[in-house]
């Protein structure tokens, strides 16, 4: 099994990579190679120039969907959530069938605090991709409606709200409890959509757990 690149090594393939399609977008500028090279933008960082380019390239090509995903991903990127809520919604009313566009409607209103907007996206998510757990957990923990696994000892204290505190959020996380992390947060959240530390908590939670899946 191949050795992963280190930063220098990736940096070094990255830049090559943009080269190469910089001298392929300048051969055709009208070309839809601007959406792959706004995607290596991103990646190095170069946000302003991804959405420029994605922008430019979009006046053109206004139901590309990918590169209306990479916009939207690069004005995340450059601190403009409001801006990347107008692409992915954009790209909802094009393909309403488009889990990674739901997916990330129900990231931004949840970190935002509406959660009503989040629960409908969660949900497309799932109507859309039934094996989707991150989407399920989110659901089952804001809805207190309980999953796999519920007759856990963990999962009967979560029964009622005697527990549902940040302090026992904050300790199930250190013992490394994510699911019920994630339930005790998020119905921190259900009830106070404002509570900035439950959701930044429910954020490494939900890392966390993604982390595990790799």
């Amino acid at each position: 099994m191949a050795e992963p690149l280190q930063t220098s090594e990736t940096d070094s393939v990255l830049a090559s990579s943009i080269r190469r399609y910089e001298a392929r977008f300048a051969k055709d500028p009208t070309s839809l190679a601007f959406a792959p090279l706004a995607d290596l933008y991103r990646k190095a960082g170069r946000h302003q120039e991804a959405i420029a380019l994605c922008r430019e390239g979009l006046a053109r090509y206004p139901r590309y969907e990918t590169a209306r995903l990479i916009l939207a991903k690069a004005l995340l990127a450059n601190g403009d959530p409001d801006g990347a809520e107008a692409e992915f919604k954009a790209m909802v009313a094009l393909a309403p069938d488009n889990v990674q566009a739901h997916q990330a409607l129900a990231d931004i209103y949840r970190s935002s605090g509406n959660l009503e907007k989040a629960l409908y996206h969660l949900e497309q998510v799932l109507a859309l991709d039934r094996g989707n757990k991150e989407a399920r957990a989110l659901l089952e923990a804001f809805t207190n409606t309980p999953g796999e696994g519920s007759t856990a000892p963990l999962a009967r204290l979560l029964a009622d709200d005697t527990f549902i505190t940040m302090t026992f959020g904050t300790i199930c996380l250190r013992q490394g409890c994510v699911d019920e992390a994630i339930t005790v947060f998020a119905r921190i959240l259900r009830k106070d959509p404002r509570h900035a530390e439950a959701r930044r908590r429910l954020d490494d939670a939900l890392s966390m757990k993604a982390q595990r899946r790799r």
